[in-house]
């Protein structure tokens, strides 16, 4: 018998990835954008002003290719690589545990989650066992 997805899964995992693409979206936009606060806090992360669009650019990457099936894996390889730059960012700067440093862990989880929850192949790959 072939494995299939239930509608539950499917939905879970849709809405889970349209979570991803739209935070995701929003942070390259806002990049592209560079309003005040952006750079403000870019710069206290250590970063350089130049290196906004860059990060802009990376990050609408990574969603667009999240969101399209072909190149939904990676897109969330790409999604997880800067997810780990925020997160040894997050960490270096000794922010808040909670609230700053695991919350690229949360969208990592919901990326991958989302993924493995509507793509068969991936639970191929990854399967859980009972």
């Amino acid at each position: 018998m072939e494995p299939t997805i239930s509608k539950g899964q499917l939905w879970t995992g849709r809405v889970l990835s349209t979570i991803v693409v739209l935070f995701m979206l929003f942070d390259g936009i806002m990049k592209f954008m560079k309003p005040k606060v952006v750079v403000d806090t870019t710069l206290q992360l250590g970063y350089a002003e130049h290196h906004i669009v860059t990060m802009g650019f990376l990050a609408t990457l990574s969603a667009v290719l999240y969101a399209i099936p072909r190149t939904s894996v990676l897109g969330a390889i790409i999604l997880t690589g800067y997810l780990g730059g925020a997160i040894a960012t997050n960490f270096r700067l000794d922010l808040s545990l909670f609230g700053n440093v695991l919350f690229p862990v949360y969208m990592a989880i919901f990326a991958w989650g989302g993924l493995w929850l509507r793509n068969l192949k991936l639970r191929e790959v990854f399967p859980i066992t009972k």
